[in-house]
């Protein structure tokens, strides 16, 4: 008896080395199957980025032409220099009662609700199924209620209402993930230090989620410059440079689907794409930069 149980202590370990060979050998066909979808999904992915950018370059480009810069848009030259301003504009306007109302929320719902709290529940609900709706449906809300309700009229100020209520959920929400991906040691060695909640959160907690707060941002800037249905509804079509917040504008974007849709300028409309192109990709590297001097100027002040 006692020699059998010295047999089979001694045969387990071979035991269990076969049993783990073999489930490497199960296992080992389904990893290269997905490794293999995973450089798949990239390589389409990648390829199709590169095919878009490519084919709108090559019908763009050479139809950039001096006057399709004019400072004054006519049915001749169809200028896209009053809606790149009215871009930006736009773009801006949008940000300045967006971004403060989205981080404050977001401060808010991180750093001082209480856990459990419905209200917060009822927050989140509410953000994650407006960033949901489509944006025709914010279209037809900034109509009747900027437009006709508050009597605002088809312009610049109605539009930047709108597109601020269609990306502060964006924005919110990316700033929450951020300030809850700050490390709680964070906060404890603020507080330790004798420091109170509201400077610890804009000294030490803020600073550190910056750059996902920018990248929320990033994100809601290219909403905002290539959103077309929302404006059609609230900021109109008139392609001139706004006299002041309550005039008629009409974007980049606005812009290229009204000569693509009118059919006689076409090729001025890949061209006008090209340049948005090049309008979202300046934005975003502005902001990558904005990023990194702001993350490198909190980390020196908390140093």
């Amino acid at each position: 008896m006692t020699s059998e149980l010295t047999a089979n202590t001694k045969n387990e370990p071979e035991v269990l080395q076969k049993r783990k060979r073999r489930g490497k050998k199960k296992i080992r066909p389904l990893s290269l199957i997905l490794r293999l979808l995973v450089w798949l999904s990239a390589g389409i992915t990648f390829a199709v980025l590169i095919f878009l950018v490519a084919y709108i370059l090559v019908r763009g480009v050479p139809y950039l032409t001096p006057s399709l810069f004019e400072w004054t848009y006519n049915s001749e030259n169809v200028s896209m220099l009053p809606s790149i301003i009215n871009t930006l504009i736009m773009t801006v306007l949008a940000l300045a009662v967006s971004i403060p109302f989205g981080i404050f929320t977001a401060i808010f719902l991180v750093e001082y609700a209480k856990k459990g709290n419905k209200f917060v529940t009822v927050v989140r609900l509410t953000s994650e199924t407006l960033s949901g709706i489509p944006s025709i449906v914010y279209g037809l809300f900034g109509m009747l209620f900027f437009v006709t309700y508050l009597d605002w009229g088809y312009s610049l100020l109605a539009g930047a209402a709108t597109l601020a209520i269609m990306v502060l959920p964006l924005i919110m929400r990316t700033t929450e993930e951020a300030l809850l991906a700050v490390p709680d040691s964070f906060r404890e060695a603020s507080f330790g230090l004798g420091a109170g909640k509201l400077r610890t959160v804009f000294k030490i907690v803020l600073p550190s989620a910056i750059p996902g707060i920018l990248s929320g941002v990033i994100l809601a800037i290219g909403r905002i410059v290539g959103e077309t249905a929302a404006l059609i509804y609230t900021a109109g079509t008139m392609a001139t440079l706004p006299e002041n917040v309550f005039s008629s504008t009409r974007t980049l974007s606005v812009h290229m689907y009204m000569l693509s849709g009118e059919g006689l300028n076409i090729n001025e409309s890949y061209a006008t794409a090209v340049v948005l192109l090049v309008v979202v990709l300046l934005i975003n590297w502005l902001s990558g930069v904005a990023a990194k001097r702001l993350t490198s100027s909190g980390l020196r002040e908390q140093q």
